[in-house]
């Protein structure tokens, strides 16, 4: 079951956020085999969707996601919904899920 961590976004800011995953025993999960996705979307159902950039450390099991201050720019105020996926040959997990907060610029 993913984790449920609710996130705010400055419009028009550089956004990073790091998640270290680990096993059942808390040992670092190896990331070698698995690919990372992240996107938000304004609803579940959205057709339209804002992907972020995945980064990982393999052995340590680290992953930051990201979004440049011109994506930001260009995401509209208000709340959307996001999750991250990792994925391998043999299993598919949502590691991290949850509400994303855009706050409105004011200075541009």
């Amino acid at each position: 079951m993913a984790t449920v961590t609710n996130i705010v976004i400055d419009q028009g800011t550089t956004f990073s956020l790091e998640m270290n995953l680990t096993n059942d025993d808390l040992s670092a999960k190896v990331l070698t085999d698995y690919t990372c996705t992240s996107q938000m979307r304004k609803s579940y159902d959205a057709s339209t969707s804002t992907a972020f950039t995945v980064a990982k450390v393999d052995a340590t099991g680290k992953i930051t996601i990201s979004l440049t201050a011109v994506q930001t720019a260009a995401l509209k105020s208000g709340r959307y919904v996001y999750d991250i996926n990792i994925e391998s040959s043999t299993e598919t997990l949502r590691v991290l899920e949850g509400i994303v907060t855009v706050t409105p610029e004011v200075t541009r």
